[in-house]
């Protein structure tokens, strides 16, 4: 199962022109069921999602994160999600976005073009994702197991044609993949 992760200050979906997702801030994930993918697959996905500590502590909460840079350097990475001058460190999750365990939106929406392949040309296969009527299974099973295990959920709709919206935040955007089992 795939995920790709975007922290956002805010982020809806609209489908036929009508808003039928929205949260303020939190995470836009965008989840596509693979072939051999089952509850399981689903399970890790989720329990990653709301783990992984992708947002800022407070400004100057800490030293600025660092990384390599593509030429071999070093770059700073401004990661402060809070809008001040000095950056923290993303210590948090989206269970404890402010550090007073406010949990941040889930705004997840299903999207089997994760699933694509365009190694063998210029059109992508699509054959890795899930059956349609397997994927619709996953992705409800996905959306109640959040719902379960953290507050606020919201959701696109399966199949629609969605146009969707967002400011991100960062930006931090991630993709995620919990293989099936051999």
């Amino acid at each position: 199962m795939k995920a790709l992760l975007q922290r956002v200050a805010q982020a809806k979906v609209l489908v036929a022109g009508e808003t039928v997702g929205e949260i303020g801030r939190g995470l836009l994930v965008l989840v596509c069921a693979e072939r051999g993918d089952c509850e399981a697959q689903a399970d890790k996905l989720l329990a990653k999602i709301l783990k992984l500590r992708i947002f800022s502590d407070e400004p100057g909460a800490g030293p600025p994160q660092a990384g390599a840079a593509p030429s071999g350097g070093s770059v700073l990475h401004e990661v402060n999600s809070l809008g001040g001058s000095q950056p923290g460190k993303m210590n948090r999750s989206v269970q404890d976005i402010d550090g007073q365990g406010a949990a941040g939106g889930l705004l997840i929406v299903s999207q089997f073009t994760l699933a694509a392949d365009a190694s063998g040309g210029n059109r992508p296969s699509f054959t890795s994702a899930a059956p349609p009527e397997e994927g619709r299974r996953l992705y409800d099973y996905f959306v109640a197991q959040a719902r379960s295990a953290h507050g606020p959920v919201q959701t696109g709709r399966f199949a629609a044609d969605m146009q969707v919206h967002l400011v991100n935040d960062g930006p931090v955007t991630i993709p995620l993949r919990i293989a099936p089992e051999a």
